[in-house]
């Protein structure tokens, strides 16, 4: 969830030509493509423009020194951005989901870059959770969960002893996990890397907003103050995870559900404090090419920083939280995006040749529903190639079609445990 903005200024920077290798091999793969230590992925133009900006003067060089062209990329915009040395590259992918996979799957498959021991963060602006913090915090994500990717009723027509109108594909009622699994429905990435993220981030010195802060302590006129004491405290860091819809919705009932929502799908682990329209677009791209080796998927960080929150405080209505009140979080959320950010990718760079290079290897299962990069899901149904994972070059599909197994393998008995709501 994102506060609005205009999305048509595309950059106007000139394309350059590939430069000679810089005295940093690891930024170039054996073949002379590129080979960054870090890809920074932004949706929209504000979200970008705050690291060519800043990046200059943190001493780790100009996003705009290389300026890449792929077919495929945005038409809003067209290149991958690189330091001289090709070490940090930046991309933006336009907003929503669609726009977000299209994007980072032409980047990847443009034959310009080698990816395979580059670490990619997802760094943008979201609405936030009052339960989790406030205007300007920064949230490190372990899940993504899609929680738009159910039947829908509208509220008006629900039953009338539900809570809300959502809920899972195969079932007949809310709360209950899907019966019918397309594989983006959970992505869990690497606690390990979050959790170094995590370290490197929390030596900032975020960006706060007099106007935000007021509107942060009005939750603390909430019945139950304690539930909502991150609003009223100032932007930290913390840990807690993100969800994806490209309905940009807002408001106590549908914040509750997707609570709930994301309980239900990871197994009581996931917490929602961050709403955004592109994570789980993004992530189902790297699982994807990962199955064909051109990317690690334990190199992934989801980085979101507070820009608004998803639901009013009291007396507000859910329509002047989402439109008319000045939260005054968007300017401290941009700032926030690039002052941790920059952190976690300068821990990265120096820590390189003793940490990073070799990967980050995670204490917890990473991937899909399905188990696509092998393991066992700790969610969900468990994985549909006994724990393998798929195959490069498609050879897995065919053996998983002939042998029955397809995205309505949750239909098995005794796949998830019913909730007490049901039918009216």
């Amino acid at each position: 969830m994102r506060f609005f903005s205009t999305m048509a200024t595309a950059l106007a920077v000139g394309q350059t030509a590939f430069a000679a290798p810089h005295k940093d091999h690891d930024s170039w793969g054996h073949d002379g493509k590129i080979a960054p230590k870090v890809l920074i992925i932004s949706l929209f133009s504000p979200e970008a423009d705050i690291w060519y900006e800043k990046l200059p003067s943190s001493g780790l060089g100009d996003l705009l020194d290389h300026n890449i062209t792929a077919p495929g990329l945005s038409m809003l915009f067209p290149h991958v951005h690189c330091v001289s040395d090709h070490s940090i590259c930046q991309m933006t992918t336009g907003e929503s989901e669609i726009n977000a996979a299209s994007s980072v799957m032409a980047a990847a498959l443009s034959g310009k870059f080698d990816l395979t021991k580059t670490y990619f963060m997802i760094a943008g602006i979201a609405g936030i959770n009052p339960k989790y913090g406030t205007l300007g915090s920064v949230a490190l994500a372990q899940y993504t969960v899609q929680v738009a990717l159910q039947y829908e009723f509208d509220a008006r027509e629900m039953p009338s002893n539900w809570s809300t109108g959502y809920f899972g594909y195969g079932t007949d009622a809310p709360n209950i996990y899907p019966g019918n699994a397309y594989g983006t429905e959970v992505l869990e990435l690497s606690a390990t890397l979050r959790d170094l993220a995590y370290g490197f981030a929390s030596k900032a010195n975020l960006s706060s907003d007099p106007t935000a802060t007021e509107y942060g302590q009005r939750y603390a006129a909430v019945q139950n103050t304690s539930l909502y004491a991150p609003a009223s405290q100032p932007p930290s860091v913390i840990k807690c995870d993100s969800v994806t819809s490209d309905v940009y919705f807002s408001g106590n009932i549908l914040g509750e559900a997707f609570e709930e929502v994301t309980s239900v799908w990871t197994n009581g682990t996931g917490k929602y404090c961050m709403t955004a329209q592109e994570d789980s677009a993004v992530l189902e791209v790297l699982v994807r090419l990962a199955i064909e080796g051109l990317v690690d998927f334990s190199r992934a960080i989801l980085m979101r920083t507070g820009s608004d929150f998803d639901r009013p405080p009291p007396n507000e209505t859910a329509f002047d939280n989402l439109r008319i009140a000045d939260q005054n979080g968007f300017d401290i959320a941009i700032d926030n995006i690039f002052n941790a950010g920059v952190e976690i990718v300068r821990g990265i760079l120096d820590g390189w040749h003793t940490t990073f290079h070799k990967g980050v290897e995670p204490a917890n299962y990473i991937g899909d529903i399905f188990g696509s990069l092998g393991g066992a899901p700790d969610f969900g149904p468990g994985s549909t190639t006994n724990g393998t994972g798929y195959k490069p070059h498609g050879r897995s599909g065919d053996e998983m079609r002939r042998r029955g197994v397809s995205s309505g393998m949750g239909r098995k008995a005794g796949y998830a445990k019913r909730a007490t709501v049901g039918r009216n």
